[in-house]
């Protein structure tokens, strides 16, 4: 397989192998023990993703491979808004491990679980590392179908907002809860500076979207925007670029613009007083290793947390993470300013795409 193509390890990459080779030497079978606690691993842990390939990746690239090593169960459910926003609180409910934006883990933190440091991502912000199990990241860019345009398309984001030199219709997130860098995009296309994005200037983006309203297409999923570009409903989209490496899995010719795209950190979480601890916290450590993670990234696009994934990656894969470390002008949220003012965000774009 060609993440095993290149062989060269990191200090990182062994530390992390040694980490995930003591759980698995004590953890063998359902009566295994886990070596930091003694406590028995058994039982089953409750996953709750979006599903869809995503889900199925996760089960081929960790999930099983853990249950069979551990003899622990880890039972994948589609994950409910309304049920993990109350264990954020830290309201019971259903899930061992769920997933989680950001914006939404930070103010949250004293209920979270904190993670083995083997478990946590060398790539992760630092205030989100001691909390996010089967971390990723993932990109957010314009993206199009090479042959749309001959010459060559958008550089930047001011350029996606000039349908005259790049005509067409454009896919724009349309959900209140996917406003995703919506903003943030405005506002560059406008003329701010990235080290001056933050606070946002709400108002001055949603005028600057105003701009183009006509030229939008509001996709509601996120799969939509496969559809969109290949039926030409749309000339460019936007959206998250595991859509893009979907389209080229399919074997379509796409352009992704790693220009002013952003790097989000996403990943799961756990409830501080989360049952079968010893299991969470194992399955934590096995997601970090980095030839699990190669396999995850290869197939899905998001890119890794543990920076010892790419020596395992082909440099082809590796173009097509956010993260790679060729891409020198990818962006970052501010996180924290996010944190603080999602209601805002959310209440603000509700109320604009409603018109």
């Amino acid at each position: 397989m060609s993440y095993l193509t290149r062989l060269r390890r990191s200090a990182v990459a062994v530390a992390a192998l040694g980490a995930v080779a003591l759980i698995a030497a004590g953890c063998s079978g359902s009566n295994s023990s886990d070596e930091s606690s003694g406590e028995a691993l058994s039982g089953q842990v409750v996953w709750a993703d979006y599903g869809g390939a995503t889900n199925e990746t996760r089960q081929t690239a960790y999930f099983d491979g853990f249950t069979e090593e551990t003899g622990v169960d880890v039972v994948s459910t589609d994950i409910e808004d309304a049920v993990y926003m109350s264990m954020l609180e830290g309201d019971e409910g259903d899930y061992s491990i769920f997933q989680a934006s950001a914006a939404e883990v930070l103010p949250e933190t004293e209920n979270l679980l904190e993670v083995p440091e083997e478990a946590q991502g060398d790539l992760l912000p630092d205030n989100l590392k001691p909390y996010y199990i089967g971390g990723f990241v993932f990109g957010i860019a314009q993206g199009w179908l090479t042959d749309t345009f001959a010459d060559g398309g958008p550089q930047d984001w001011a350029d996606f907002f000039d349908t005259t030199t790049y005509p067409g219709k454009r896919a724009w997130p349309g959900s209140p809860g996917s406003f995703d860098a919506s903003y943030e995009i405005a506002l560059l296309a406008d003329g701010v500076a990235a080290e001056d994005l933050y606070p946002l200037d709400i108002e001055r983006a949603e005028a600057k979207l105003d701009t183009i309203r006509d030229d939008l297409v509001f996709y509601t999923s996120y799969p939509e925007v496969q559809s969109l570009l290949t039926s030409g409903s749309v000339s460019i989209a936007v959206t998250v670029t595991g859509q893009f490496t979907a389209l080229q899995n399919a074997g379509e010719d796409v352009t992704v613009q790693w220009n002013q795209a952003f790097s989000v950190p996403s990943g799961f979480v756990a409830q501080a007083d989360v049952d079968n601890e010893a299991a969470v916290e194992a399955l934590a450590t096995y997601m970090n290793d980095p030839e699990r993670q190669a396999v995850f990234s290869e197939n899905t696009g998001y890119g890794p947390v543990n920076s010892a994934v790419f020596d395992y990656l082909d440099d082809d894969v590796a173009a097509n993470l956010v993260n790679s470390p060729e891409h020198e002008n990818v962006l970052e949220w501010d996180n924290d300013w996010r944190a603080d003012n999602y209601d805002d965000l959310l209440n603000s774009y509700t109320t604009w795409l409603a018109g």
